[in-house]
């Protein structure tokens, strides 16, 4: 028994582009500073990986993460560390030793 195919209307365009999307993506706006306007302190390293200051039950910590985009919200992702405040000021006290072990290693 032979299968149903689908007849491919022809058209006059000869392009590869495949299928138009009725429903194009919403533009990402660009984030031209380095610290974002939010509820939070937050600061940009480098595309969606940010740095904020935030508050997790009652705490405060440092959070370096990287984030994702779902239905036009940025969200955390799993990808990350919280550090307490003490913990932040211990790892910018390591910041120059660390600085020349990498200098030393490039």
């Amino acid at each position: 028994m032979p299968k149903n195919k689908k007849k491919e209307s022809s058209s006059s365009s000869d392009s590869d582009d495949g299928p138009t999307d009725r429903n194009p993506p919403p533009e990402k706006k660009a984030k031209t500073s380095s610290k974002t306007d939010d509820k939070e302190p937050t600061w940009v390293l480098q595309g969606k990986k940010l740095v904020k200051v935030r508050e997790f039950k009652g705490k405060l910590y440092v959070d370096v993460r990287e984030f994702y985009e779902k239905n036009g919200e940025l969200l955390p992702g799993k990808k990350g560390i919280s550090l307490t405040p003490e913990q932040w000021r211990k790892l910018l006290s390591l910041g120059d030793e660390i600085n020349e072990t990498i200098s030393n290693l490039c």
